[in-house]
């Protein structure tokens, strides 16, 4: 049976924060009731495309995924397992923003499959909170990690964010400390971005923030902060204790296949990658594939995209998993164009492949532009 990773998009929130520009939006009235339908009828659909597969990696994103049901989560995992084998020690993950459960809903959530929870604290300062348009404070962090462990989650990730209005080096510091002292398995630490079509992005200069130098030096905190605690880097930004590291962000990143369902969902399936389509209105009414999004991927984007997107992981491109892929060894192609980074001391090339020191992470989409010509 072939692996599968599964990602089912939760387009609901109770706001938007000012740098979100994820396809989310709040809830219309009886708008929840039909797009879970939808989704269970999507599922429905891939029956028997997904025979031979077994799903190993389930992962409700958002959006806010918590505010469906336990009951409307559990159902979706039921048409789920109807439609494809989800294995017994499948990683079903869902993404949780803090004060949008209380322990008896996460109790309700464990009971109905959801086994890895991924709170979306984002900071522990709530000056810092409140500059990003974040509905929660700190102490509803701290109290809504507390109900998971109490509901019985003992996988559970936090997400931060460095480089965001009104953010010191020193509050960093106090918030990868404050996450740390939780206990967590797993942690996510984002640079922000600054998107088009954002408030943020509409602020110009008005929008205050730590300059690059501060920034780069804010993630080299978390590395190491981190590192300390026994929760080590395996990815550009997600650190994981021993055993614990992301099954589903692991299957984007190695270029195993995966399938999306939901509004604005992306696959990589069968050769091709496709998405459903933004509008929730269409999606609902049945049309569950954007087909202008339907691409073949060729030999050369899909060996262009597995050194990319290896390279973002702390083992970097293993030059044996890169043989098995495409039946070359890849040093005649890529230890002329990586030395000049490894002088520089941001590479590492050895007899197992190419991989980026912390140094060279901080630049990684300037050099693999480099490298792989894009």
């Amino acid at each position: 049976m072939k692996k599968l990773g599964i990602y089912i998009h939760v387009p609901f929130c109770r706001a938007k924060c000012l740098y979100c520009d994820f396809c989310s939006h709040p809830p219309r009235n009886g708008e929840k009731t039909e797009y879970v339908e939808a989704l269970k009828r999507q599922i429905a659909s891939y029956r028997e495309r997904f025979c031979g597969y077994t799903a190993d990696a389930v992962y409700f994103g958002g959006g806010t995924p918590t505010l469906l049901s336990s009951d409307q989560l559990g159902g979706i995992l039921d048409a789920l397992r109807a439609s494809i084998t989800v294995s017994e020690d499948a990683e079903i993950t869902s993404e949780c923003n803090p004060a949008t459960v209380d322990r008896t809903a996460l109790t309700k959530l464990r009971a109905a499959g959801i086994n890895r929870l991924s709170i979306g604290a984002q900071s522990f300062n709530d000056d810092e909170l409140c500059a990003l348009g974040r509905l929660h404070n700190a102490a509803n962090v701290t109290s809504t990690f507390d109900d998971a462990r109490a509901a019985g989650f003992d996988n559970i990730s936090l997400d931060l964010m460095y480089g965001i209005p009104r953010q010191t080096r020193d509050s960093w510091q106090a918030t990868l400390d404050a996450a740390i002292a939780l206990s967590p398995e797993h942690i996510s630490a984002y640079g922000l971005r600054v998107e088009q079509g954002t408030p943020f992005g509409t602020m110009g200069d008005s929008l205050v923030l730590p300059d690059e130098n501060l920034t780069a030096q804010m993630y080299l905190d978390a590395t190491e902060r981190l590192e300390q605690a026994g929760i080590y880097q395996y990815e550009i930004s997600n650190f994981a204790c021993r055993g614990r590291e992301s099954r589903h962000n692991i299957k984007y990143w190695k270029c195993d296949e995966y399938v999306g369902f939901g509004v604005a969902a992306h696959s990589y399936f069968d050769g091709e990658r496709y998405a459903a389509p933004t509008d929730i209105d269409s999606f609902v009414s049945g049309k569950f594939i954007d087909e202008q999004s339907v691409a073949r991927v060729d030999e050369h984007e899909a060996e262009v995209e597995f050194v990319m997107l290896a390279m973002r992981l702390r083992d970097g491109l293993r030059c044996e998993e890169y043989r098995k892929r495409f039946g070359i060894d890849p040093a005649e192609k890529y230890t002329p164009r990586f030395a000049p980074y490894v002088v520089s001391g941001h590479v590492v090339a050895d007899e197992r492949g190419y991989r980026f020191t912390r140094e060279g992470m901080l630049v990684s989409n300037y050099i693999l532009s480099d490298v792989l010509d894009l």
